[in-house]
């Protein structure tokens, strides 16, 4: 596949060439001296305060999950921003912004310091990877992100920041409790000389999990060298993670009224047994006051052995990214002029055992442009043009092989309002894209070859007012597509399928929502938050037009609380709802609906100079509930059982 560079480079001109003569007259004044957000994010692909973004922004830091007491990033993620959860006891899969459970994966993009953690195929990317005692911040942008990222980034971005070396110290914690599971974490830093420093990280998991025949054992490791000079800097990491897990299988509501800890006798061997070795590499340059370029480099390969449904596979998948950017921040007297440009290029590959293989090459590049207007209104303005190629084979649909060349664009544009520094409105538009994965294309009905791209485009609105003791964040917004792609279980089975259904190119959608966040510092020792979403997602065409997309419960929201009995003990409640909503694949809306549910975890957490404990009870109630379902037209539905009460002490010990 070739890039075509007139269209790659009429977007780039024509983006930075408006944005630099509207504020030409600017760049000879001389800047005013501007207020330092304590929160810095990178969403964005440069550094900035969310406050000064266009979008829907939440930070969660590292105080934030110690003070949940959470032990993994899906305790941490559940109801923030929105977030849906689906979990069919082997991994969670993230929903923002109204997506299914099956399509969750390939709506919402998930980072890793950048680096992509979406797999070229339809597998969820393994978010619980990362040990929380890595992670820096969870960096959270609800809605469309398809200039910046491009894509994938569909209903929102899940950027995950773990810890630099820039401290010389370390960790260790353990941690056990409920159904057998134990725990290990340890990670160190420290300085070599005056500009090389180096962090290590590891951690052990094992447990037998809520139900029976779903024990893991888990383990992963990591090593980054840094180098830090005065006008550049680069980085070298390498990490390898391993996750063995026994696969539970789906029940019936009757099963699991009758026992939901049961696993599915005919799943009585199965298994999934994942191992990625992953390596990064990044350096970055300051060539003047303006301008910094950056070149990253990013390669995983992972080697997937399982057995499902009885029938054994493997699955060997490699990604290769690189990503050449420029940065460049024009201070001015009304403002910074901030400007990202840059390239991303992958090769992905993905090897079946029965005869399905693909590689996928992408190719786009982007341009982004935040412009002061005054000294408290902006403007962005940004596009990206992708390409992406397929060699696709398939034993049963494509035994001699297929080539399939796409593309896709994206374009934004967003006004912002600060009229000082705890107060923001704005408004903003932005295109989004996915293109179809390797089983997506693999599996599509006769004389279709090849899924066109999904495309959509977002609208929203908010305001975010920080008082010195409040946080509100509200926003509205509404997010339409075309030709998403989905598995249909009612379409033509392609030849020689081996169960019924399809990927298809559906009909028209929107989702309509609304979201509230309110943090309130009640004293010192008092902290309370509250927060709601509401998604109105259906079909606006075709044979199911009016009807509710599958999984997405209109009605969700999160409250917590947390009070400091003394400078040594603290308290912390949550309580995460989730409202009805039609199991996963029922577009005609004709099962009942799965019932509404309640999730009330609580964390006692002691502190004493260097020593932490804590003690995490979830689910405390031991609510029973469907944590993932799917819907056949047989009637013969398969349901996954959420996890009952769960206890975890944890000791960790800060050098």
């Amino acid at each position: 596949m070739g890039t075509k560079p007139t269209k790659i480079a009429v977007l780039l001109t024509g983006i930075l060439a408006s944005s630099a003569s509207i504020s030409m007259s600017t760049f000879a004044a001389e800047a005013e001296s501007a207020t330092i957000d304590e929160t810095i994010t990178v969403i964005g692909r440069s550094e900035n305060s969310p406050m000064n973004i266009a979008a829907n922004v939440n930070v969660i830091d590292a105080a934030a999950i110690e003070m949940s007491g959470a032990t993994s990033l899906t305790e941490v993620l559940r109801g923030q921003s929105g977030i849906q959860i689906s979990d069919s006891n082997s991994g969670a899969v993230f929903s923002m912004r109204g997506f299914s459970a099956s399509q969750a994966a390939n709506n919402t993009l998930i980072l890793v310091d950048g680096r992509r953690l979406n797999n070229i195929d339809i597998a969820a990317p393994s978010i619980n990877a990362i040990p929380l005692h890595q992670i820096e911040r969870v960096e959270l942008l609800s809605g469309s992100a398809g200039v910046l990222y491009g894509d994938q980034a569909v209903g929102g971005v899940i950027n995950i920041i773990t810890k630099t070396p820039n401290a010389t110290g370390g960790t260790l914690q353990l941690s056990g409790g409920s159904f057998n599971t134990y725990e290990a974490k340890a990670d160190v830093a420290g300085a070599i000389n005056d500009t090389w420093r180096y962090y290590a990280a590891a951690s052990y998991n094992q447990g037998d999990n809520y139900r029976e025949h779903n024990a893991n054992e888990t383990s992963s490791i990591l090593g980054r060298l840094q180098y830090q000079g005065d006008n550049d800097d680069f980085f070298v990491e390498t990490s390898y993670y391993d996750n063995d897990r026994e696969l539970a299988g789906s029940l019936t509501l009757d099963q699991i009224e009758d026992d939901p800890r049961q696993a599915n006798p005919f799943n009585k061997d199965d298994y999934q047994h994942e191992m990625t070795t992953a390596i990064r590499s990044g350096y970055h340059y300051q060539i003047s006051d303006a301008w910094k370029l950056g070149l990253d480099a990013n390669y995983t390969d992972t080697k997937v052995t399982s057995v499902s449904w009885g029938s054994p596979g493997k699955n060997n998948r490699s990604m290769l990214e690189v990503l050449p950017k420029a940065v460049a921040t024009y201070e001015t007297a009304k403002g910074d002029l901030n400007i990202v440009t840059g390239i991303d290029l992958s090769r992905g590959e993905s090897e079946f055992s029965w005869g399905r293989s693909n590689v996928q090459k992408v190719a786009s590049a982007y341009a982004q442009a935040t412009v002061p207007l005054t000294t408290s209104v902006s403007y962005v303005v940004g596009g990206r043009y992708a390409e992406v190629s397929d060699e696709l084979v398939d034993g049963a649909v494509y035994p001699q092989g297929v080539d399939l060349d796409q593309d896709a664009h994206a374009f934004e544009l967003g006004l912002n309002y600060r009229p000082n520094s705890n107060h923001r409105l704005y408004i903003r538009a932005d295109d989004n894209f996915r293109f179809a994965k390797v089983d997506e294309q693999a599996y599509t009905p006769k004389d279709v070859v090849g899924l066109k791209p999904q495309t959509g485009r977002s609208y929203e609105a908010g305001w975010d007012w920080a008082p010195e003791q409040h946080s509100v964040r509200i926003s509205a917004y509404q997010l339409d597509l075309e030709d998403e792609i989905v598995f249909d279980p009612n379409a033509e089975t392609p030849p020689g399928g081996s169960f019924p259904g399809a990927n298809v190119n559906a009909d028209a959608s929107s989702r309509l929502g609304a979201s509230i966040d309110w943090d309130w510092q009640l004293a010192s020792q008092i902290l309370l938050g509250i927060e709601y979403n509401y998604i109105d997602a259906e079909f606006t065409e075709g044979v199911n037009k009016g009807n509710k997309l599958s999984w997405v419960a209109e009605h969700s929201g999160r409250g917590f609380f947390s009070i400091d009995a003394n400078e040594n003990w603290q308290v912390f409640t949550e309580l995460v709802y989730t409202g009805e909503r039609f199991i996963e694949g029922d577009n005609g809306n004709v099962a009942p609906k799965l019932d509404a549910y309640y999730l009330t975890n609580i964390a006692i957490n002691y502190t004493n100079n260097d020593w932490l404990a804590s003690l995490r009870v979830d689910n405390l109630f031991d609510e029973q509930y469907v944590s993932a379902g799917y819907y056949s037209s047989w009637g013969a539905h398969g349901y996954y059982p959420g996890t009952g009460r769960a206890l975890r002490l944890s000791a960790s010990y800060r050098f």
